[in-house]
C-alpha cells in the first residue's frame, strides 16, 4: 500500500480536511456576497463565516467516535480539543480581533496623533469568531463527518 493509498483511506483524516476546505470555500463565497469584492485571503486567513477551525476539529471529533466509538481514547483527545479550540476562537482570539480593529482605527483614521509611531501595515482584525460563527462550523463539522462516513 502505498502512502497515498493509507493519506486518502483515512477517513478521520479526510474528514477533518474537508471540514476545513469547505468552511474555507463558504467564507469566501459569503464575503464575496457581504462584501461585492473577492478578497484572496479569506481562503486561507481566520475569522468570519462559518468557523473553518470549529469545522475542522468538530469534523474530527465526530469521524472518530464514529470510527473508534465515544468511549475510545480518539475520540475523547478529539472531543477535548474541539472544546479548547472553540473556546478561545470565542474568547481570546475573538478579543484579539477587536483590540486590532481598536488600534487600526487609532493609528491608521488619526484619531489619536503620536508622533514617531509607525505601522507599516495594518493590524489583522479577522481573528477570531462569534458564538454564531463557531456554532455554524460546529455543525458543518459534524455535519460534513456524517455526510462522508456513510461513504466509507
Amino acid at each position: 500500500m502505498t502512502i497515498w493509498d493509507e493519506i486518502l483511506g483515512n477517513q478521520v483524516l479526510i474528514c477533518s480536511v474537508l471540514g476545513w476546505t469547505v468552511a474555507q470555500v463558504l467564507k469566501t463565497i459569503i464575503d464575496v456576497v457581504l462584501n461585492h469584492s473577492f478578497n484572496p485571503e479569506r481562503l486561507f486567513g481566520s475569522g468570519g463565516m462559518p468557523s473553518s477551525h470549529s469545522a475542522t476539529v468538530c469534523s474530527l471529533a465526530t469521524a472518530s467516535g464514529m470510527k473508534y466509538g465515544l468511549g475510545s481514547f480518539e475520540f475523547a483527545v478529539s472531543f477535548v480539543l474541539a472544546m479548547v479550540v472553540m473556546y478561545d476562537a470565542m474568547g481570546v482570539r475573538r478579543e484579539t480581533g477587536k483590540q486590532a480593529q481598536l488600534l487600526n482605527s487609532v493609528f491608521f483614521e488619526n484619531i489619536l496623533n503620536l508622533d514617531g509611531v509607525f505601522l507599516q501595515e495594518k493590524l489583522k482584525e479577522y481573528v477570531g469568531h462569534t458564538p454564531l460563527q463557531v456554532a455554524a462550523g460546529a455543525v458543518l463539522g459534524i455535519g460534513m463527518s456524517v455526510f462522508i462516513g456513510g461513504m466509507y
